[in-house]
């Protein structure tokens, strides 16, 4: 058995070029692993045996971000605020239900 059971990361990688977008410009990234981590923990879902939630630097798929990923299951979801954040935490990490809206491969 793994230490945790699911793990998210968040993509955090900055580059603010207006010629490439990247997760982390405008600090995206980072606040979406903040709220994710926070949210997390006060549901219960975090810790060993359970879900971590990390930062990652670039996950190769800047032109769909901002992003972040949940394994085992392999699902990436995109995001646009809190909203959304708040959706997948509720309905994927604490049910585990896709949420078809923001999941990047159909």
């Amino acid at each position: 058995m793994s230490y945790f059971q699911r793990h998210v990361f968040v993509c955090t990688n900055e580059r603010n070029d207006p010629c490439r977008q990247s997760c982390g410009d405008h600090q995206a990234g980072a606040e979406a692993l903040e709220y994710l981590k926070a949210r997390s923990k006060d549901l219960g879902l975090a810790g060993p045996g359970q879900l971590r939630v990390s930062k990652a630097g670039c996950l190769g798929r800047c032109e769909e971000g901002p992003l972040l990923v949940i394994y085992p299951e392999a699902r990436w979801y995109t995001y646009v605020d809190e909203t959304d954040l708040a959706e997948i935490v509720e309905q994927d990490l604490r049910h585990g239900q896709v949420v078809e809206r923001l999941l990047l491969d159909r």
